[in-house]
């Protein structure tokens, strides 16, 4: 079994019982966030892009927990320079890990970190993260793309997490598109009510994919098994 625990925005930790990864953790800063950074464990720091409400509190998580990042190779790096253990990959590549498979997908986006200065940090990326026999396929913030249904129809996907808040990515009809062409074992609605900017109804996203599949909505700090 594998448990899928939701913080708040597009982060989540998932673990076996014995390994465990953190997939964008953005908590400092974070108004729904149920969590702290200090709180966190992980072996691994999954980073789908560079925006300041994904990269979050990377830095400080890997310092402390020794956990290594798996991000696209040039935000990989941008890592490296900070101190923090890497292992750059990037879109359609795929690597075993001792605790499962991750491959990169597509994310229709940008990446950088933003300070007082903008620094590319590569292309986006979504997540198929296999554990313990089981896939969960973290879309990263994207709009609707044609090849979801290719990433559906190559890979079962057990659980999808998919963002439904508009203006920086899929809105609730988009991600209900999306569900369709996935066609998951099970959805859950992420970045989303954050900030008003990004206002949404999962409630209405689960009307929309009842006849596709089950749609988990979870508050931070709630759990689904996989």
């Amino acid at each position: 079994m594998v448990k899928v625990t939701y913080f708040g925005h597009a982060c989540f930790s998932i673990t076996d019982g014995e390994s465990s990864v953190i997939i964008d953790p953005f908590l400092t800063g974070n108004p729904s966030a149920s969590t702290s950074p200090d709180k966190i464990t992980a072996d691994a720091i999954l980073l789908t892009h560079g925006h300041g409400d994904h990269f979050g509190d990377t830095v400080a998580i890997a310092k402390r927990t020794g956990a290594f990042i798996i991000a696209p190779y040039e935000l990989a790096i941008y890592c490296e320079r900070k101190g923090l253990k890497s292992h750059p990959m990037h879109i359609g590549g795929s690597r075993q890990f001792p605790f499962g498979k991750v491959k990169l997908t597509p994310a229709w986006h940008g990446s950088a970190i933003i300070g007082d200065t903008i620094e590319y940090t590569g292309s986006p990326c979504g997540f198929l993260l296999t554990m313990n026999g089981k896939t969960i396929y973290h879309s990263g913030d994207t709009g609707l793309f044609g090849d979801m249904e290719l990433i559906g129809r190559l890979q079962k996907i057990d659980l999808a997490l998919l963002p439904i808040g508009d203006n920086f990515v899929m809105g609730v009809d988009d991600a209900a598109e999306a569900t369709r062409m996935i066609k998951p074992g099970k959805v859950v609605p992420m970045h989303y009510n954050t900030f008003d900017v990004i206002k949404a109804d999962p409630e209405e996203f689960r009307k929309k994919v009842k006849t596709i599949c089950e749609c988990i909505i979870l508050k931070p700090g709630e759990s689904v098994d996989v």
